[in-house]
């Protein structure tokens, strides 16, 4: 049998989704140690050439994740000093709901996810939309429709607006390749979210890409993401009802 060569642009592919989980793993595991309390306000963190030590990553991976860490108010950044737990508690909104990843949940059900890219636009906003007006701040969105699968069965449809301001990049990278959620979740910080939850029966058009019947109850979920007063995204997923859970957990001390 003779060796064949790997494909490059598969072995690419799998090395972004590698360090895409591992990021979010970093991330996961500081978050844990502060919303737990382990790590008190004021506690130094791990300084960076430790933290490659034990995850075995490179400075830039831990960079990424100290940085979107800062941003959401959970750490400070002192210069020369290292990284500090924030004197002030992150608020209950900050926490209570986290912005998930979709394929990584769907992963750790046991569960092969799926991605399919059904659309793919640039647009102005519509009219009378004030979330869209200021969202384009100007110029158009990236407006982006796709499905999810579990297992190769529809899980979620999403509707998703990136803003051209500020997410500038987004209109190089090959969202037939990547979930733009994942994409966003690894390489643009954010500092607030506003999410909004509600049943909602599936259209025709909705219940044909879900392979379920008109009117089947679905799990809506709207959200909008800052990055401080600058939009980034708007996203609208619809879930079927009958394989998807929202948790959220909550902790005392919040606001």
């Amino acid at each position: 049998m003779c060796w064949v060569p790997p494909d490059p642009l598969t072995e690419t592919a799998v090395n972004a989704r590698n360090a895409t989980t591992l990021n979010q793993r970093i991330r996961r595991d500081l978050e844990h140690q502060i919303l737990s309390g382990a790590w008190a306000p004021g506690f130094r963190i791990p300084y960076e050439h430790e933290l490659m030590a034990q995850y075995g990553c490179s400075r830039m991976t831990v960079n990424k994740v100290l940085t979107a860490l800062a941003e959401s108010g959970m750490i400070e950044r002192r210069r020369r000093a290292g990284s500090f737990v924030a004197r002030q508690s992150p608020h209950l909104e900050q926490v209570a709901l986290e912005i998930p990843d979709i394929a990584l949940q769907v992963s750790a059900m046991g569960l092969r996810y799926g991605y399919r890219l059904l659309q793919r636009e640039l647009r102005g906003p519509h009219a009378h939309d004030e979330g869209e007006i200021a969202l384009a701040a100007g110029a158009q969105v990236l407006a982006l429709r796709c499905l999810h699968l579990a297992d190769e069965r529809p899980l979620a449809l999403e509707h998703r607006l990136i803003s051209p301001v500020g997410v500038p990049e987004a209109g190089a990278v090959d969202f037939s390749r990547t979930a733009p959620g994942s994409w966003l979740l690894q390489n643009v910080s954010w500092t607030r979210a506003q999410h909004r939850i509600s049943a909602w029966g599936a259209d025709a058009p909705t219940a044909k890409a879900l392979d379920v019947k008109t009117g089947t109850a679905c799990l809506v979920i709207e959200r909008h993401t800052w990055r401080g007063e600058q939009a980034i995204t708007r996203v609208r997923q619809i879930f079927r009802g009958d394989a998807w859970d929202l948790v959220a957990r909550f902790a005392p001390g919040g606001r």
